[in-house]
């Protein structure tokens, strides 16, 4: 991968876009930085978020930080996920912003957890800390969408996380509540402070939240698609 790239637009339709996820699997970030001209960091203490920049710029990605899918106009979010040599992942995925405040009205359906997983690109990401980060591969990528199941249990998550917020137990709400979903703080550092209710229903000041994926949950997709693909080859 030598040539270098000046400026990607945004893939046309979805299988435009699954071609060229398909494209980089097996190239190292190193690689693919050198070919949209980006300085690889040496580690990622200070660019946490460097990986999927990476890979929202070389696939035409345009949402940026705006609270919209990535690939909107395709309905599709973009998800890199750090995996272990075993492909199991390395870590939660980070979903939306937890509403904690102005959250009347708000169902399931029209949630803003919802809207991002309706359908989603993942890309594993060789992730451990043994292996340098220029050298590290990118995986074959997994288009997903939540199935039936899915949707139903990632459902009663929500409800449940969201009925304590609305009840004011902020403070009691832990990383252990929910199947699939899970709240956490979401936050640069402990100091940053966003509004909340209490359960006298009083505003308090508390962490910002965040709706993430857990590990458990990200590690069967990535094992349903792998047994897949096995599958596939066996035929």
């Amino acid at each position: 991968m030598d040539k270098k790239i000046v400026n990607i637009l945004p893939p046309k339709t979805e299988q435009q876009l699954l071609a060229r996820a398909n494209h980089i699997a097996g190239y190292t970030l190193a690689e693919i930085a050198n070919c949209l001209n980006i300085r690889v960091p040496n580690d990622l203490k200070r660019d946490k978020g460097w990986v999927g920049l990476l890979l929202e710029t070389y696939l035409g990605a345009k949402a940026g930080s705006k609270p919209e899918q990535d690939f909107a106009d395709l309905g599709i979010e973009l998800k890199t996920i750090p995996v272990n040599e075993h492909g199991y992942p390395l870590e939660t995925t980070f979903v939306c912003i937890a509403p904690l405040v102005s959250n009347y009205g708000i169902t399931w359906q029209t949630s803003h957890v919802r809207y991002k997983l309706q359908k989603v690109l993942w890309i594993p990401v060789e992730g451990s800390r043994t292996i340098a980060l220029a050298k590290r591969r990118v995986g074959v990528p997994i288009l997903w969408t939540p199935t039936y199941e899915e949707d139903h249990q990632l459902e009663q998550d929500w409800c449940e996380l969201m009925d304590m917020i609305a009840l004011g137990q902020i403070e009691k709400l832990t990383a252990r509540q929910g199947i699939y979903l899970q709240i956490r703080p979401k936050a640069a550092n402990g100091k940053a402070l966003t509004e909340a209710i209490d359960e006298h229903g009083n505003l308090i000041l508390t962490r910002p939240r965040g709706f993430y994926l857990k590990k458990e949950f990200t590690a069967q997709i990535l094992r349903r698609h792998l047994l897949h693909l096995t599958s596939n080859a066996n035929r």
